[in-house]
């Protein structure tokens, strides 16, 4: 009698079928208990605000809390306050740009505002705290602190802590001789003309930007590693690319130079002088370095004392803080890649002065500028700062349009009696 075994393998075969997949589902569960249990870790651990830094749901939240996303070194106010009057005017209804009359309240909403201060002659006109801000909130600078870092480069100068803008960044970084960034000249580095390559693209993930949080903070590389392994990509001195790294070089040099922490040096020979009202902070990295590059976190109002004091040339009320011909020379540009307008030798429309912006169709205006819609704008012919602070996901798009709101404001406000 013939019996065929095909019956009995297709039997085996299905059995081990089922229980490959039992195996394959009960497998799928555990990966899913504990990728659930490990989000669940992360949103209690300190690394969730990093994560979802610049979430849509998450980013306003954190960018007023960024001593829950980064450490941080505390700056105290200190002294008498440099009080501000009130004088309440409206807004302008509309501004032109692109040959086209527009809606402010409309642009604000569209950019994501979250605070809007208009001081002029000494006074506030308009303040309008947004999206759950308040006056006391500590909202964070972004690169408006490559303005700040600018004016203490000035102030370390004048105190004769570095003896030259033309002196090397080794100079006063022995850990950076013999590399490219070693070799940049101080004032180089602050008009954003280092040669050095640095991608400072945000909308690509592995970028040099992007990266340089992760090996700062998550892989614990020092700053000044890091700038050591950039490659030159031309000439100092001759083209303008605007790089956060700069500014990162920078900082190490007044740290060595002064001998004191960025946020220290900051606190005695500018925040206290120049009469803020809150407490600030500076955040670091997890060697307890402060990002130069940005990461100031004040309020509206002493990001419009910080703006005042250029107004007034560096002084207040009298006393000078910032040296004058500093401040003068930090918004007047002469080296022909630094200027506004189309430039073969720069990467943007605006130009450069040490870290502070020189917008198109030059008035006298400059402003301090940050990633996601930072502003300190300074209007020295109508006597006005405003600063914004923003959410806005398209900042490099909106700059110019800012811009022209900002000059309609300046206008609207000087004009009224």
């Amino acid at each position: 009698m013939r019996i065929s075994c095909v019956p009995l393998a297709e039997g085996k075969e299905t059995a081990m079928t089922r229980r490959l997949l039992r195996v394959s589902a009960w497998s799928l569960v555990v990966l899913a208990v504990i990728a659930l249990a490990g989000v669940a870790w992360l949103r209690q651990s300190p690394y969730w605000p990093g994560i979802t830094l610049f979430s849509e749901s998450s980013r306003v939240e954190n960018f007023r809390n960024m001593d829950r996303v980064f450490p941080s070194r505390p700056i105290a106010s200190a002294g008498p306050v440099w009080a501000f009057a009130r004088d309440p005017r409206p807004l302008p209804a509309t501004y032109a740009f692109a040959g086209q009359e527009r809606d402010l309240a409309a642009f604000l909403d569209r950019t994501e505002t979250t605070g809007l201060l208009v001081v002029h002659r000494g006074a506030i006109t308009p303040e309008d705290d947004r999206q759950g801000a308040d006056a006391a909130a500590p909202l964070t600078s972004w690169s408006m602190a490559k303005s700040v870092i600018s004016a203490l480069i000035g102030i370390a100068l004048e105190e004769g802590h570095i003896a030259s803008l033309r002196d090397p960044i080794a100079t006063y970084v022995p850990a950076l001789d013999g590399t490219p960034y070693g070799a940049v000249p101080i004032e180089d580095a602050l008009t954003m003309s280092s040669g050095i390559a640095f991608d400072e693209d945000y909308a690509r993930a592995t970028s040099d930007i992007n990266m340089l949080f992760i090996r700062t903070m998550a892989m614990g590389q020092s700053q000044v590693d890091l700038l050591a392994g950039l490659p030159s990509a031309r000439p100092p001195g001759t083209f303008n690319a605007y790089i956060s790294s700069d500014t990162m070089a920078l900082g190490l040099v007044l740290e060595a130079a002064t001998g004191m922490p960025v946020a220290r040096y900051l606190a005695t020979r500018l925040w206290g002088p120049m009469g803020t009202e809150a407490d600030a902070s500076w955040s670091t990295d997890r060697r307890g370095q402060e990002f130069a590059l940005c990461c100031l976190n004040a309020t509206l109002r002493d990001y419009a004392r910080f703006g005042r004091l250029y107004l007034e040339g560096g002084a207040r009320e009298g006393r000078q803080i910032v040296p004058a011909d500093w401040v003068r020379a930090s918004v007047n540009p002469q080296a022909p890649h630094l200027q506004p307008g189309p430039n073969p030798a720069s990467g943007w429309t605006f130009g450069y002065g040490y870290n502070w912006w020189i917008p198109e169709d030059p008035q006298g205006d400059f402003l301090a500028i940050g990633v996601w819609g930072q502003f300190i704008h300074v209007d020295p012919a109508r006597d006005v700062v405003i600063v914004k602070t923003s959410a806005d996901p398209a900042f490099d798009d909106n700059d110019p349009e800012t811009v022209a709101a900002f000059r309609a404001i300046a206008r609207a406000v000087a004009a009224q009696p």
